[in-house]
């Protein structure tokens, strides 16, 4: 018996120290980056109003994302080769051409020709802040997705928090009818455009991202060629605002939505852009020294509020 005893208590200590150290056991490198890649994405894609702001002015705008593809596409084909990517082959391409065409080409050139049109950027911010509420509505319809009851109520209260963030930026001049057209573009492309990507964006990012923007490229170049004079004024501003669109924002924050979407919901991925205008107004504070209203400042709150709500799980779907 004392044999007996000794031994069931040794495996009950064992057993318990399994779970200890399974408790603080480190986490894996791919769960410390899921935990991370929200806020890097978060600020990463706020810069595009700052980058938008400093270039426009010297270029027209699908100029502006014609040259911006230009670089990116070559910089990541030469990439993929280096790097021995798995290019997309079959129904893959057509897929990848559709989703360069709605993520980059209908959404980017539709704020940027809304922006460069008069329309202040507190609006076009407003308007594809919408986008969280249709992309979750038609996930639930198209993908399958289960929106709960909490995720629509914070759903509404991010969508609250834009307004009251850019409530005091919309400016008194009066947009033209192809701005409010070309942000209305804009709305449509990223937010059918994130659900195609979730559906039928698989494969190698590496080898699938030169060709979503050589789709883009050729459809803002088109664009370019029949609708604008090319002309570009090569200042140093225009420079910088070209090198950060093209490098941190074609590259860097557009992998982290890619491979945010695979590793998400379509409705919690897309509820981070209600963080996106306070991020970029705050930005603006500190590089522009535009005006904080106190209102922006309960927005951003409530922004905040919005995102945990949609992203916060019931103690049974975490466990």
């Amino acid at each position: 018996m004392g044999r007996m005893w000794a031994s069931a208590c040794t495996r009950h200590e064992r057993f318990a120290t399994s779970l200890c150290m399974k408790d603080i056991a480190p986490r894996r490198p791919e769960d410390i980056a899921i935990a991370v890649a929200p806020a890097g994405f978060v600020l990463l894609w706020s810069t595009g109003f700052i980058g938008a702001k400093f270039g426009l002015p010297y270029v027209e705008p699908l100029t502006f994302l014609s040259l911006r593809f230009g670089l990116v596409f070559p910089m990541l084909g030469l990439f993929a080769l280096a790097v021995r990517a798995e290019w997309p082959r079959g129904a893959a391409i057509g897929h990848n051409i559709v989703s360069g065409v709605l993520l980059h080409g209908l959404y980017l050139s539709g704020v940027f020709i809304a922006i460069h049109r008069g329309m202040p950027a507190g609006i076009a911010a407003l308007m594809v802040g919408l986008q969280p509420i249709l992309t979750s509505t038609l996930a639930s319809r198209w993908i399958g997705e289960t929106v709960r009851p909490l995720q629509w109520t914070g759903l509404v209260l991010g969508l609250v928090g834009v307004y009251f963030v850019v409530e005091g930026r919309f400016g008194d001049g009066q947009s033209s009818w192809l701005a409010w057209g070309a942000v209305s573009v804009a709305l449509c492309g990223v937010t059918v455009g994130t659900l195609y990507q979730k559906r039928h964006g698989g494969g190698d990012l590496r080898g699938t991202m030169p060709v979503q923007y050589a789709a883009a490229l050729v459809f803002c170049g088109t664009g370019a060629l029949l609708f604008e004079t090319r002309d570009v004024q090569w200042t140093g501003e225009f420079i910088f605002a070209l090198g950060w669109l093209s490098l941190v924002l074609s590259w860097g924050a557009i992998y982290l939505f890619y491979w945010l979407i695979r590793r998400t919901t379509a409705t919690r991925l897309v509820s981070l852009f209600y963080l996106v205008p306070p991020v970029t107004a705050l930005m603006s504070y500190f590089l522009f020294g535009e005006k904080l209203a106190p209102l922006a400042l309960v927005g951003m709150a409530a922004c905040g509020a919005g995102v945990f709500l949609v992203n916060w799980s019931p103690a049974s779907e975490r466990a």
